[in-house]
């Protein structure tokens, strides 16, 4: 699979969408935003459902949500790098991380409470403060992009459709 290719063809889905630019940028950075978040299997229905409670674009959140299954062999660094953030915040006083091993001993990993308190807190902490500012700046720049590329399809309707007259 090309990357590259794959990645214009969700553009052109995004901008084939028919909405208002403001609807399509705030699904944009829902997904943008979600796909950050560790919660992978809630992502797409966390897309939707806050889609929806915004009156933004649903399948443009869903679109973008999927951006991020294209960065996949980076998402355990993005995830450590969250995880550091995170923690480096929740600390008192501040301070990166001790070595992934003796923040949660092997023999813990099967104990869920144990994980969500050390692991989880911080890595979705820190997926908030990483995903917020790029969510934030995707909404902007997808809004130009999108209203200028609606500007550009209406300019061409209407130069391809002939100007009715009125036999007066």
């Amino acid at each position: 699979m090309n990357p590259r290719r794959w990645l214009h063809q969700h553009s052109l889905k995004l901008l084939a969408i028919k909405d208002t630019p403001e609807a399509i940028a705030g699904g944009i950075a829902i997904g943008i935003f979600f796909g950050f978040t560790p919660l992978i299997g809630f992502k797409t229905i966390s897309c939707i459902v806050f889609a929806w409670l915004t009156g933004s674009n649903i399948l443009a959140a869903v679109i973008a949500g999927t951006l991020h299954d294209i960065l996949w062999p980076l998402m355990p660094a993005i995830f450590l790098w969250e995880y550091q953030v995170g923690y480096f915040i929740l600390s008192h006083p501040h301070e990166l991380p001790p070595f992934a091993k003796s923040v949660l001993p092997p023999h813990s990993w099967h104990r869920w409470p144990a994980f969500v308190v050390t692991v989880g807190k911080p890595m979705l902490l820190g997926s908030v403060v990483c995903g917020a500012p790029l969510a934030l700046l995707s909404f902007f720049v997808s809004k130009g992009l999108v209203a200028r590329h609606q500007r550009k399809k209406a300019a061409h309707q209407a130069i391809a459709q002939p100007e009715e007259t009125n036999p007066t």
